[in-house]
């Protein structure tokens, strides 16, 4: 049951239930025994749902209380507050309260000012084209393909039902007791549809990971790829060859702006197959609560990489098996991040950098370390933050290496079934590191790191004083 120490407004998925079925206000009030004005009042954010209406949805529409934890109207507000942070918004003194307020009572209207916001972005980076493309009706202006892509996933949640299921039977129907989960992938392609499979061992410095020759049928692999990235590429092509129609009705109802970001989110839903095959979704649930959320026993149960199994955490998102909510994100060493969703509260910045008190930012100087830390955001939400170092390579001396950090973490009220929580002492406030998203939209007041004063605040430069920041936030 959702917490009840705070009232909770729903409207937008109350309205958005009831229309899903089909039924008028009247109908739909007179099924959970209020009358039609309180529905009302409800879809408009007037009234918070009692806890007899919400028995009533669980009672009567098989409601999933999970999605009361944390509204989608949560992140649309993140993602709003951060764009109302550009310079350009500065004269207009837009409230927190009215941020919230447009975000749950208007949730496309505001998802449209995002998307236009973005377009914008966009425009304003590409100042010198903006006259040809508009005289050429060029889709420059138009998102870009890996941004829209981004965004589809997030606001679903990161967890696309319709994929997770048909894994999930999938690695049932291949499965063998004591038998190797790669060779079962190779033994099914070539008896289902007579791919051969190659480990390439001639080019074992080539970046290429994976190969498919239409013509003879081939997959070749790299032999120098890790068992985990070999199991995975497998998977990728039994999704390719099998769920292509399932993705390209998926697609469709994406309704993306350019062919480039439908050719990207194909070879996502390719990737979310994939992960869901090697991590099967109520197999590695329970695997995830028995292990306490021990990366690498979860990884080596699994065949699978780290990465995987953190990128998996964060997405189990099934109604009525819901997961810890988890954050997940990957970063390079020049600070961006390359991959990211949170099923939490805490939403990464869209534009500009991260928090450098982040433990994310630290791992690259603690190789082969789990670093844990306790953090807490300005809105008083407690974390627990883990930051670990990854090195991507392929043979040879002088090939080239790629260097991440993966960053997983969870709400403090969590900790209790985490395994690396366990020697932590979370009843000490001191314990916490202050963490923010990013200066513009962070309110601290007194943090040695701010690179920029946040907007919508009064700065004072006392020329007769220098502090380790050369401003005084009013």
């Amino acid at each position: 049951m959702p917490n009840s120490s705070r009232k909770i407004f729903a409207g937008a998925r109350i309205r958005l239930l009831r229309q899903s079925l089909n039924l008028t206000q009247a109908v739909f009030a007179q099924q959970i025994s209020i009358s039609t004005s309180y529905l009302n009042q409800i879809e408009n954010n007037q009234r918070a749902l009692s806890g007899s209406v919400i028995l009533a949805l669980v009672d009567v529409f098989d409601f999933d209380l999970a999605e009361l934890a944390l509204d989608g109207a949560g992140k649309v507000s993140v993602d709003l507050q951060e764009v109302l942070s550009d310079p350009i918004f500065a004269e207009n003194d837009v409230l927190m309260q009215e941020i919230k307020v447009a975000a749950t009572n208007a949730p496309n209207v505001t998802k449209a000012f995002l998307d236009l916001y973005a377009m914008f972005q966009k425009s304003r980076e590409q100042l010198g084209k903006v006259d040809s493309a508009l005289k050429e009706n060029d889709t420059s202006l138009a998102p870009l393909p890996y941004e829209e892509v981004r965004d589809h996933f997030h606001y679903k949640d990161n967890y696309i039902d319709e994929l997770d299921r048909a894994a999930e039977t999938f690695a049932g129907s291949v499965k063998r007791a004591g038998a190797d989960r790669q060779a079962d992938l190779v033994d099914y392609l070539n008896h289902r549809h007579g791919v051969h499979v190659v480990l390439r061992k001639d080019k074992p410095s080539s970046s290429t990971i994976r190969s498919f020759e239409t013509a003879t049928k081939t997959l070749y692999l790299n032999a120098a790829s890790t068992k985990a990235t070999n199991l995975f590429q497998l998977a990728y092509q039994v999704g390719l060859m099998e769920q292509g129609s399932l993705i390209e009705s998926l697609l469709d109802t994406a309704d993306f702006h350019t062919q480039a970001a439908r050719d990207v989110c194909r070879m996502t839903y390719a990737n979310y197959f994939a992960g869901a095959v090697v991590l099967p979704y109520a197999e590695f649930a329970n695997a995830a609560k028995e292990e306490r959320h021990d990366l690498e026993k979860l990884g080596f149960r699994f065949d699978a990489s780290t990465e995987q199994v953190c990128h998996r955490l964060s997405s189990l998102q099934r109604g009525g098996n819901r997961g810890i909510p988890f954050y997940f994100l990957r970063i390079d060493q020049a600070g961006n991040i390359t991959k990211r969703h949170s099923a939490t509260s805490l939403q990464f910045t869209r534009f500009g950098g991260s928090c450098p008190l982040w433990n994310v930012h630290h791992a690259f100087q603690s190789p082969g370390e789990i670093l844990r830390q306790l953090a807490v955001t300005p809105d008083g939400v407690k974390y627990l933050s883990l930051a670990f170092d990854q090195t991507k390579r392929v043979a040879g001396f002088k090939s080239p290496v790629r260097k991440y950090v993966i960053g997983l973490g969870c709400e403090i009220k969590h900790a209790g079934h985490v395994v690396y929580a366990d020697d932590l002492d979370l009843t000490v406030e001191s314990n916490f590191d202050p963490i923010g998203s990013s200066c513009r939209i962070c309110e601290r007041t007194d943090c040695l790191q701010r690179s920029v004063p946040p907007i919508g605040k009064e700065i004072h430069v006392d020329h007769n004083a220098r502090g380790s920041v050369p401003f005084r936030i009013e």
